[in-house]
């Protein structure tokens, strides 16, 4: 009897410590790994009772084969390779169940462990303001919740789209994804594409703001809301439109660029003086043109508002204002007004009110090319904007609207045609000594370019990562100028353009009278430093379809 309460006792001592430590260590980690998953499951998809159960039988199956099996080891590893495949399926399958930024144990969630970044984000988030159109402010929505991903989704788009300096973002939907590009002084820059689930809490969230009407998909909406961000406050416009593949979204960053002073838009010197030279006239018409997005109604509002608006009564008739001009009176030509009236008519009501200058956005008809001439003989000072390629294009145009050339050329000022150039990014921009050979190509005196400037190649720190210029933020580039070719119509270039058999017969006397062509403008700034050679041809060569267009022109006559 002693000898079996002996053995008894020494096979009690058998019970390791250490083991029996990591054994219940592993057992206290599994319990709020089940509490984890059910919470987590139920709000994923209603389902936290079956995978709770998933891993309370894995665990505990495996919890009593570890006792059983005589190695330790062995009954470990078995534990831990079944738990944790447990674990992986659950999370796998709940990654396919969210949004790409709440998904767990990717390389961005587990690089967060090592960092502040995502406590910073957070309350970067709070202090990160939706305010809607109707002036409500948005609180943060409660996370897990529809309401909340939108939130995210607009805040790290937005958030990311305001650092980068972009002042358009368009959403494109394919039958998979979304495509994303930002707009940052002109150039389209491509970002990662973003899932269709999120894009819906995105755009449903953005159209909340806007008070837009969230369940129609294919009729065009257009709203606007703000965002405000520590002290500044920035004003978005959204528009959405469907399309076979999904709605399209384009969100515009409402900014004052529109409004500019005549000095600060990129005249050189000399033409500055030419069209400061206009504001002192009482009558005639001055046109502005140009192509598309480039520039042309931020010249047309700098020359209204190149006059003294409480000296002068301004008007000004346009189909889509791009700002509010102060002390100026904006008339809008609108969908509802083409059942009643027409663009001319409406124009000569305006005038008919007594102006003293007149602001015409976007000519496109007899009727108005000829009110606005009338009005430019009979004591008016009007500002007219074309689209057209070139100086000589501009006036080609304006004779076959006004349809009478006596009276388009006795009252014409002068033509002004533009492009936007990017500025090199002064911090990061590089001089290099230009080439003999694009010298020659652009005659441009070996003497006056002893040095060209282009965008900053990438820099690389000590530890050999790269480093992002923290002006333009990688692009090399950091706001826009224009370029301009301008003529002022003198009585010896209206006698000439009245008894010119073309339109290039035109242009030589222009050229004569010393207007000088937008490439060599262009040049000019390139010689100075304000922008690359790279980006002068960028802009200025024209697409390979308007090339093939003109030689089959050519060809046919």
């Amino acid at each position: 009897m002693p000898d079996l309460l002996l053995i008894s006792i020494k096979y009690g001592g058998y019970i390791s410590p250490i083991k029996l430590a990591i054994f219940l260590g592993f057992f206290f980690l599994w319990l709020p790994l089940i509490s984890w998953v059910y919470k987590d499951a139920a709000e994923v998809e209603n389902k936290g009772a079956y995978w709770a159960a998933v891993m309370l039988a894995t665990g505990a199956a495996t919890a009593i084969f570890w006792l059983l099996v005589p190695v330790f080891v062995i009954g470990m590893l078995l534990y831990i390779i079944a738990v944790g495949s447990a674990a992986t399926v659950y999370v796998r399958y709940r990654n396919t169940k969210v949004l790409e930024y709440d998904r767990v144990l990717t390389a961005d969630h587990i690089k967060s462990f090592f960092s502040t970044s995502e406590a910073k984000k957070l309350v970067t988030m709070k202090s990160f303001l939706f305010i809607t159109a109707n002036n409500n402010e948005v609180p943060m929505p409660e996370p897990r919740t529809p309401e909340f991903y939108g939130y995210k989704a607009a805040y790290n788009i937005f958030n990311d789209a305001t650092w980068r300096r972009a002042s358009t973002i368009a959403f494109a939907p394919t039958h998979l994804d979304y495509k994303v590009t930002y707009y940052v002084d002109g150039a389209g820059l491509k970002q990662p594409s973003m899932p269709k689930a999120q894009m819906e809490h995105f755009i449903r969230f953005v159209k909340n703001l806007a008070d837009l009407d969230t369940t129609e998909r294919r009729k065009p909406q257009k709203g606007r809301f703000r965002i405000r961000q520590n002290e500044n406050s920035l004003e978005w416009e959204v528009a959405t439109a469907g399309s076979t593949a999904g709605e399209q979204v384009r969100l515009r960053l409402m900014t004052e660029e529109g409004i500019k002073k005549l000095t600060k838009i990129g005249l050189m010197p000399d033409q500055l003086e030419l069209l400061n030279n206009i504001r002192n006239l009482k009558q005639g018409l001055f046109i502005v043109s140009g192509l598309k997005k480039t520039g042309v109604t931020t010249t047309f509002y700098a020359l209204l508002r190149n006059h003294d608006a409480f000296l002068n009564s301004i008007n000004t008739l346009e189909r889509r204002p791009s700002a509010d001009l102060p002390n100026i009176t904006q008339q809008i030509f609108s969908l509802s007004d083409t059942g009643t009236t027409t663009f001319g008519k409406k124009l000569r009501s305006i005038i008919r009110m007594g102006p003293d200058i007149v602001g015409v956005a976007d000519c496109q008809d007899t009727e108005t090319a000829q009110v606005a001439s009338e009005a430019a003989k009979d004591n008016k000072l009007i500002y007219l904007t074309l689209e057209a390629d070139s100086v000589t294009q501009a006036l080609g145009k304006w004779l076959k609207l006004v349809d009478n050339k006596d009276l388009a050329i006795e009252t014409l000022l002068g033509i002004s045609n533009q492009r936007l150039l990017r500025k090199l990014c002064n911090d990061c921009r590089q001089a290099y000594k230009p080439d003999q050979a694009i010298l020659r190509k652009f005659n441009i005196p070996a003497e006056k370019a002893k040095v060209f400037y282009r965008a900053g190649k990438v820099r690389y720190d000590k530890r050999g990562k790269p480093s992002t210029c923290e002006s333009c933020q990688g692009t090399g580039f950091i706001g826009r100028t224009a370029i301009f070719e301008i003529v002022i119509i003198n009585d010896q270039l209206r006698d000439v353009i009245k008894q010119a058999k073309s339109i290039s017969e035109i242009s030589t006397h222009f050229r004569r009278a010393k207007m000088l062509y937008l490439q060599e403008q262009a040049l000019r700034k390139v010689i100075n430093g304000t922008t690359s050679i790279n980006e002068m041809i960028r802009v200025l060569s024209k697409p390979k379809s308007v090339e093939a267009e003109k030689q089959n022109t050519r060809q046919r006559s």
